[in-house]
């Protein structure tokens, strides 16, 4: 097909594509159509097939241009984007034509489409760039607080003796009633458990449940309103010594507490490794980003948001139009929490597109070697043997995870040499992942 072709780059990495199309190729794809319609047509008096061309032509005239000129427009984009690298149209929107261009055979055919590319982004700017890093010390109280946490997630919850009160840390399970005036109830809540000065009481009647008994039933007022309580249950939880045992029990390949101690002290220290290269990488992709502006396409934002409401209502176990009428019900809508999700879309994204521009334009690329190294420090990291870490990422998808987010971290050790890297405030473990 002989064809020319302008690209004309309009906002929000958009671009107009002007396309000219000879009129012999017009010709030829108005006779093909014209040809399978003679092929198929049915018209009272001739046979299938032998209805004479001119027939048809009186007969479907606007339908026969119609097919021609959608079927030559299709193979005219088809082959100019087979070719095209710069311009290729995003995934999440096909190119729009603003005009439908008039058909006819004896004329070049002119019709333009615009549509969404992929932003051409050239990081230039990088003065003024400092990274800092977080000065994070592990020490016995980090290993401590693990060990802590280990001792309750292993406690043994028991019912106390019917003649035990309830008191601080014990588990309740109560029937909840508020009465009116009358003495009528007004609301209900039956088997609610909550801990006794853990702050997960809503009612915030800790104090009140406290010195009661199995059984016991109470009456009291609370902020204005008249309640009745009943327990139903009362447990503690015992907690296991912090020994050989406890270790055996978290896992087999613990044989001593100083094993497990072992274990706990390398996995804070992969986890502070990888917080603070985290912490690295957001902070140089945020400056980036302000020092580079550019605009993200409309399609692809609209791509994104509508990603994180699908995967929304993933989490609430239900579909994307049943999400919507829940949040509704709610008092909330759909488009307001997508207009509160815009801007961290958009950051996310622009940091995306930066990387993925760094890493064309460095040519950043990681060897088998490379990979091999990777599946190394996996297997140190988590304490496994490295053909298991391999046997992880044989399926491909995994495999290509891999290989990309080795290549972003190469990425990153190079930039670091090219911006400021000083040390940032001394913070502890608990506060390094309590920052967001």
């Amino acid at each position: 097909m002989k064809l020319t072709t302008e690209f004309t780059s309009l906002e929000k990495s958009a671009v107009k594509l002007t396309v000219t199309i000879a009129k012999k190729d017009v010709q030829d794809s108005y006779n093909t159509i014209v040809g399978k319609y003679v092929k198929n047509a049915q018209i009272p008096g001739f046979r299938k097939g032998h209805v004479p061309a001119n027939v048809l032509e009186r007969k479907y005239g606007d339908a026969i241009k119609a097919d021609a000129l959608s079927e030559i427009i299709d193979s005219s984009l088809n082959e100019i984007f087979e070719k095209e690298t710069e311009n290729r149209p995003l995934p999440y929107q096909q190119p729009v034509m603003d005009t439908v261009p008039e058909f006819d055979t004896t004329k070049d055919l002119v019709y333009s489409v615009t549509y969404d590319v992929f932003p051409k982004v050239e990081v230039k700017d990088m003065k003024g760039i400092e990274v800092k890093e977080p000065q994070v010390t592990i020490g016995d109280k980090e290993i401590d607080d693990e060990l802590k946490a280990i001792q309750e997630r292993n406690a043994i919850v028991m019912d106390k003796k019917a003649d035990e009160k309830a008191e601080k840390d014990n588990i309740v399970t109560i029937n909840y009633v508020e009465l009116g005036e009358n003495g009528e109830e007004t609301a209900k809540r039956d088997g609610y458990v909550f801990t006794i000065g853990a702050g997960d009481d809503v009612y915030g009647i800790d104090d009140e449940v406290t010195g009661m008994k199995k059984g016991d039933t109470k009456e009291f007022t609370k902020d204005s309103k008249k309640i009745k309580v009943t327990v139903n249950a009362i447990k503690t939880r015992q907690l296991p010594a912090i020994d050989d045992d406890l270790a055996q029990d978290v896992s087999e390949k613990f044989k001593t507490l100083d094993d497990l101690k072992a274990d706990i002290k390398r996995n804070i220290e992969v986890a502070t490794k990888r917080k603070i290269a985290e912490i690295k990488s957001q902070s140089l992709l945020e400056q980036l980003v302000e020092k580079n502006p550019f605009d993200i396409p409309a399609s692809m934002l609209a791509a994104e948001l509508d990603g994180r409401w699908r995967m929304m209502a993933q989490q609430f176990q239900t579909s994307p139009e049943q999400l919507e009428k829940m949040i509704t019900a709610s008092g909330q809508t759909k488009e307001a929490m997508l207009e509160q999700w815009t801007g961290d879309s958009e950051k996310m994204l622009k940091s995306r597109i930066i990387v993925d521009s760094l890493l064309r334009a460095k040519n950043i690329s990681v060897t088998p070697e490379e990979i091999e190294a990777k599946y190394k420090e996996i297997a140190e990291e988590g304490g496994m043997d490295i053909e298991e870490v391999k046997k992880h990422y044989s399926d491909p998808r995994s495999k290509e995870w891999l290989i990309d987010d080795t290549k972003e971290q190469k990425l990153y050790e190079e930039l670091y040499k090219e911006v400021k890297v000083s040390k940032g405030d001394k913070v502890s473990f608990a506060d390094l992942f309590a920052a967001k």
